[in-house]
């Protein structure tokens, strides 16, 4: 299940996204459009900050924007940012592995193991190829963006 910090970030990044190169977009306004606590919402855009998804202006007419085109930022980049692993257990992640301190069987062995790859594939095989913009509102075009 996806977080409320996951959940908050995709509504602030789409935010920005439908406001790309718009200049400076004011936390508060973000906080308001999207229904966001404004303390989580800082948190969230400076943890996204940090990982260069989004840079900064501070003072009056300040505010946050996305560093690069919503067709950029791949979905599983926001999610790992925010979650941590997409995977459920620690023995089947691809970028968090540690092997399982609860099971009882060796690895190779494990039909747990087994199955809970499966779902990590089938996650992955439909968010890896997903980005920002596919989360952003449809119809939503951007510079550049175009219609065939």
């Amino acid at each position: 299940m996806l977080s409320a910090k996951a959940q908050y970030a995709i509504h602030a990044l789409t935010y920005l996204g439908e406001h790309y190169q718009q200049g400076f977009i004011p936390i508060n306004q973000i906080a308001e459009k999207r229904k966001i606590p404004g303390k989580f919402l800082e948190a969230i855009l400076l943890e996204l900050k940090k990982a260069g998804v989004l840079g900064s202006k501070a003072g009056k007419h300040g505010g946050y924007y996305l560093t690069r085109h919503p067709r950029e930022i791949p979905m599983v980049l926001i999610l790992r940012l925010m979650d941590g692993p997409i995977a459920l257990l620690p023995c089947v992640s691809k970028m968090f592995y540690e092997p399982c301190r609860l099971c009882p069987y060796p690895e190779e062995s494990c039909n747990i193991r087994r199955i809970f790859l499966e779902v990590r594939d089938a996650t992955l095989k439909v968010i890896e190829g997903k980005t920002l913009q596919d989360l952003m509102n449809p119809g939503t075009l951007l510079e550049g963006d175009f219609i065939i």
